[in-house]
């Protein structure tokens, strides 16, 4: 089965989160897909926590080495579907990309954050449970 996998739930896995065993157990034998959008998000978020001192350097590119190791296919977009979905959800276009990957492929998606959340009940995209 595909599963739509956002940064959060990649992140959570990447620093130790107290999700990580639940996001691990729900991905395994599962195909990880999500839009070309990630490996910026993957980026701008190292860089939050280093502007944070939430980590160091070498940890952020031990981080993104491990990231870099994860197959994730990477799906095209429905730039206007994804707009549309971002309007209608008063969400960012970046998260909303998730959502039309997930809507369009019809698998369900994995994130811990609560607005993308709200928004994929909303447009009738299952949500997995961490």
């Amino acid at each position: 089965m595909d599963i739509v996998i956002d940064a959060s739930a990649i992140l959570a896995v990447i620093v130790d989160e107290p999700e990580r065993d639940r996001i691990v157990e729900l991905t395994t034998g599962h195909n990880l897909v999500g839009p070309g959008s990630i490996p910026w998000e993957i980026g701008n978020a190292f860089t939050s926590m280093l502007k944070q001192h939430r980590l160091s350097l070498k940890e952020a590119k031990q981080g993104l080495s491990i990231f870099q190791s994860v197959p994730i296919r990477y799906l095209a977009v429905d730039l206007e579907n994804a707009v549309s979905i971002a309007h209608a959800n008063n969400l960012y276009a970046y998260d909303a990309y998730f959502l039309d990957c997930a809507a369009r492929h019809a698998a369900p998606l994995l994130t811990l954050d609560r607005p993308l959340k709200t928004a994929a009940d909303t447009i009738g995209v299952h949500v997995l449970e961490v």
